[in-house]
């Protein structure tokens, strides 16, 4: 398993401080991966952050954790960008919005869909991890939210946040830089692994099905895909990754028909398939079933 995952997963599940969190990101290597001329994709802890460089300002898509808020920023500047005049956070979990304090202190402008503020304005709890996140500052907070989609003409380039519903959480969007042909998916794409589904605050494997959809009919094989967590992608992989939602929802839906309980499922092994592909990441394909099966 990678070893940004296991980090990423023992931040998530073991309850640990923010100093101890700070200690164990504090040796992350931040890297930025060029998508474009323009456009880069930033590899660190946590989901993928989206750079878009030009006169008009530094755009960032997601930023982290805030202990890496310095390195990211160095980073950007590393390639010829500079403080983020603008950051848009895909949704609310903190290893995509963990900078956002100490960015907007900054004077970033924040935007995101409304379900993302709500959340992290009044904070959250995550059933699957025991986790709680109380609700952040108000320089933290989206200045400017959308319901649907919103378009920004920055650097040359059309860009569009479109919101897809129920997908991995409630206030999912992504990013489409439409000349550059580049999308960011956010969390509803994990390149080469199962994905978190957040059940309890909206998410399902349905949403997250037609999420894909609504990217793969905006791509062509010669899009690049930045995903959450996983590789820079493309059309292919990202119809695999389709593919492997769409067996294992309808398999699933088969049991829970069925009047089967999530240990029953479980104990069908009904991903066993799927599972040397799909199974190296942060879940096996059982714990994944007991994440997502009450949302199926």
């Amino acid at each position: 398993m990678n070893t940004k995952i296991i980090l990423l997963l023992c931040i998530l599940i073991s309850g640990f401080s923010s100093l101890a969190i700070a200690e164990k990101i504090a040796e992350v290597k931040i890297t930025t991966i060029p998508v474009t001329k323009q456009i880069y994709m930033i590899s660190g802890d946590g989901g993928n952050i989206g750079l878009f460089i030009g006169a008009d300002g530094t755009f960032l898509i997601d930023d982290q954790f805030a202990p890496l808020t310095e390195k990211i920023v160095a980073a950007i500047k590393s390639v010829g960008g500079d403080n983020p005049k603008f950051l848009i956070n895909t949704h609310y979990h903190g290893d995509h919005t963990g900078g956002n304090e100490k960015l907007g202190k900054e004077g970033t402008l924040i935007f995101s869909h409304d379900n993302v503020r709500e959340r992290l304005k009044n904070g959250s709890f995550i059933e699957a991890f025991n986790m709680k996140r109380p609700g952040i500052s108000r320089e933290g907070l989206p200045v400017v939210t959308f319901s649907e989609d919103i378009t920004f003409h920055l650097n040359g380039n059309t860009i569009n946040a479109i919101h897809v519903p129920h997908a991995h959480t409630d206030g999912d969007s992504f990013i489409h830089f439409k000349e550059a042909n580049v999308i960011h998916a956010g969390d509803f794409f994990f390149n080469g692994f199962y994905p978190f589904i957040d059940v309890t605050h909206g998410g399902s494997i349905k949403g997250m099905i037609k999420a894909v959809d609504k990217v793969l009919t905006l791509a062509d094989d010669n899009t690049k895909i930045i995903a959450g967590h996983g590789p820079i992608g493309d059309k292919r992989q990202l119809t695999e990754y389709r593919q492997m939602l769409a067996t294992a929802h309808e398999r699933l839906r088969k049991l829970k028909a069925e009047g089967k309980s999530a240990q029953e499922a479980v104990a069908a092994k009904p991903l066993a398939d799927l599972e040397p592909t799909w199974g190296d990441g942060l879940f096996t394909g059982d714990k994944w079933i007991e994440l997502v099966y009450s949302g199926v």
